[in-house]
């Protein structure tokens, strides 16, 4: 019987198949044996290009999806110390007020200081919370120093929104959350060396200070709870 559409007939029960047909076969083998050598020989470089790709397909779904990847192994933590210039800018705290940055952090206290934006789903909840903890765990002492959350979305973060992100960490009085002008916060950021141009490339980092005047700890990376109350019962000692 013959098979026009195929070009094969058979034979006494046997499928013999024709030259076009068996041609066709030849040259999907040699198609299928390329792949897998090209697989085969694919460098870690290449490798990581195609990862860099496939990251970059799934950003264009989920924006936060770089940090997503990112934390699946998180960086160890990088001390440093630094003289940072505190710029005089005008923020607005959540409860409305304006305030200069200089004067919120200017009460004498030792300062811990992040930087935030309240629809992050990624480093932010993770900084926030460690500030949480730190809170908690210090107990009667939270009151002795002063923690500053500055946004770096403040288009988006409004005096209101601040608020409700303060009340899902129960954040006490010591606690004050701050945005402003587009120009401000740039300028906070830009002097603490954090700007990197666009919310979405921005990266975890903590700031601890004993008192104005005196050099800052920066810590880049997720910082823990123990090692922020570590740095905070140092600056303690230093007063």
């Amino acid at each position: 019987m013959n098979d026009g559409a195929n070009g094969s007939v058979t034979r006494c029960g046997v499928y013999v198949i024709s030259v076009r047909t068996a041609t066709r076969l030849v040259a999907a083998v040699c198609v299928l044996s390329a792949s897998l050598a090209l697989a085969n020989d694919t460098t870690p470089a290449d490798q990581n290009v195609l990862q860099d790709r496939r990251l970059q397909s799934d950003a264009s779904v989920d924006p936060h999806e770089h940090h997503h990847h990112a934390m699946q192994v998180p960086p160890q933590v990088a001390r440093s110390t630094a003289n940072y210039v505190v710029p005089d800018v005008t923020l607005v705290r959540s409860d409305g007020a304006r305030v200069k940055f200089t004067q919120a952090l200017g009460d004498g206290r030792p300062i811990l200081l992040d930087f935030i934006y309240t629809t992050c789903t990624t480093i932010c909840p993770v900084l926030s919370q460690t500030f949480a903890e730190v809170q908690k765990r210090l107990g009667a002492n939270a009151a002795k120093v002063t923690m500053v959350s500055v946004s770096i979305d403040p288009e988006e973060d409004t005096p209101a929104r601040l608020t409700e992100y303060a009340k899902r960490y129960q954040a006490g009085t010591q606690w004050s959350f701050y945005t402003g002008t587009v120009e401000a916060s740039t300028t906070v950021q830009r002097a603490f060396d954090i700007y990197r141009g666009d919310k979405m490339n921005h990266t975890p980092v903590t700031f601890v200070r004993s008192a104005p005047g005196q050099p800052w700890v920066r810590l880049d990376g997720f910082a823990t709870a123990d090692v922020v109350i570590g740095e905070v019962r140092t600056q303690f000692a230093r007063k």
